[in-house]
C-alpha cells in the first residue's frame, strides 16, 4: 500500500519540490496551501498526477484535514519580503498552524517533520552553527516575527512530543535555492539572477561582505526525505550546505557572470538584524540521515538560472536567454 503525506505549504518553492519527489518515489500526497506566497504554478506536474490531491486552506484557522502518515509542515512565509509584510500571519501558521497539525499527528499516529530554519540562530556568534548552539537572535526586530515563530514552533512540536508521544522531527534549513524561487520572494539568489537576466543593476546590501552557503533544493528535498524514513531522532538536524560558504559581494559577480556581465553591481543599505555569517555543521545528518549535499554551487546556480531565464521569457520581461551548454563558472573565488 502506498505511503500518504501531508505537506503544508506545498504549493512553495520548497514545498512543491518536496510534492514532486515524494510523488516520484510512489506516495499518495495532500498538499495544503492558502496561496499566500505560494504559487499553483509550482504544482502543474503534480495536479496532474491522480496520486495527488490539492486543499486550498488556511492553517490559522481551523480545518478538517485527512490522515497521513507523514505530515511535513513547511507552511510558512519565508523570506523578509514576505513575513515582514504579515508578521501577525507569520506567527500564527507557526503557532497554531503548527499546533493544529500535530494533533493531527497525535490523532493518525503520524510522523511530524517541522521545516524549520536556520534563522533560529539569528545572528551567530559560533560558526559553523551546530544545533547545540542556542543562537542569538533578536526577539522584537524586523526579523522576529519568522525566527521566533520558528523558535516556538520548535519548542511546541518538543513539547507535543515530550507529553503527548508524536513523533517529532525538526529540520533546520539553511540558505536553499534552485527553480520555482520566486523572483520577487527577496531572496539574494533568486534577486540576483533576475536582476543580472534583465540587465538592472544587481543590488548588494551593505558592503557584501557578509557570508552564505547555500544548498541546492534537490540535495535539500532529499535531506527532508530522509528525516521523514529513519527511526526517532531527539532534537533537531541541519540541513543545508556547508562547502563553499562565499561573501554576497562574490555571489554577485557570478550572477553578472552567468548572465552576460551586462548588469553594474550597485550598493543598497543593508537592513537590520541581517547576519553577518551562515553556515551549518551538519555532522547529526551525516551521522544520523547518512545524507550531504551533492550539487555543487556552479552546477545549482547554472541550473537556476537557465530557469529564471525561462520564466523572464514567458513573461516578455529582460532579456534572459537559456544556454544549457554554457559553462559554469570555475569554482575559483569561491571560498
Amino acid at each position: 500500500m502506498s505511503r500518504r503525506a501531508l505537506i503544508s505549504g506545498a504549493a512553495g518553492f520548497l514545498g512543491s519540490h518536496l510534492v514532486d519527489r515524494l510523488l516520484q518515489d510512489g506516495w499518495h500526497v495532500v498538499g495544503v496551501d492558502n496561496l499566500s506566497s505560494g504559487r499553483l504554478l509550482n504544482l502543474k506536474g503534480a495536479r496532474e498526477r491522480p496520486e495527488f490531491r490539492f486543499l486550498r486552506a488556511d492553517l490559522r484557522r481551523p480545518v478538517r484535514l485527512p490522515s497521513a502518515d507523514v505530515i511535513f509542515h513547511l507552511a510558512s512565509p519565508a523570506s523578509p519580503p514576505q513575513y515582514q509584510m504579515d508578521p501577525i500571519g507569520t506567527l500564527e501558521v507557526n503557532g497554531f498552524g503548527t499546533s493544529q497539525l500535530l494533533a493531527n499527528a497525535r490523532r493518525d499516529s503520524s510522523r511530524f517533520v517541522l521545516a524549520s530554519t536556520s534563522e533560529v540562530y539569528g545572528d551567530p556568534q559560533v560558526h559553523p552553527q551546530p544545533e547545540e548552539y542556542w543562537g542569538h537572535v533578536n526577539p522584537i526586530g524586523l526579523r522576529s516575527c519568522y525566527d521566533e515563530g520558528k523558535r516556538f514552533a520548535e519548542a511546541l512540536a518538543t513539547a507535543w512530543h515530550r507529553q503527548r508521544g508524536v513523533d517529532v522531527r525538526i529540520a533546520r534549513i539553511f540558505n536553499t535555492y534552485g527553480p520555482r524561487m520566486a523572483l520577487d520572494d527577496g531572496r539574494v539568489i533568486s534577486t540576483f539572477l533576475g536582476q543580472g537576466w534583465k540587465g538592472d543593476p544587481i543590488t548588494v546590501q551593505g558592503r557584501g561582505r557578509q557570508t552564505r552557503s547555500f544548498c541546492y533544493v534537490d540535495d535539500l528535498v532529499d535531506g527532508l526525505v530522509r528525516i521523514a524514513e529513519v527511526p526517532p531522532i531527539d532534537g533537531p538536524v541541519n540541513l543545508g550546505d556547508p562547502r563553499g560558504e562565499l561573501s554576497v559581494l562574490r555571489l554577485a559577480q557570478l550572477v553578472r557572470e552567468m548572465t552576460g556581465g551586462r548588469s553594474q553591481i550597485v550598493f543598497v543599505p543593508r537592513p537590520p538584524d541581517d547576519s553577518e555569517q551562515r553556515r551549518p555543521n551538519i555532522r547529526r545528518a551525516r551521522r544520523l540521515l547518512h545524507w550531504a549535499p551533492t550539487t555543487s554551487l556552479p552546477q545549482g546556480l547554472q541550473r537556476t538560472a537557465n530557469a529564471v531565464a525561462r520564466e523572464l521569457q514567458e513573461r516578455g520581461l529582460g532579456r534572459g536567454r537559456t544556454n544549457p551548454s554554457r559553462k559554469t563558472p570555475r569554482r575559483k573565488g569561491i571560498r
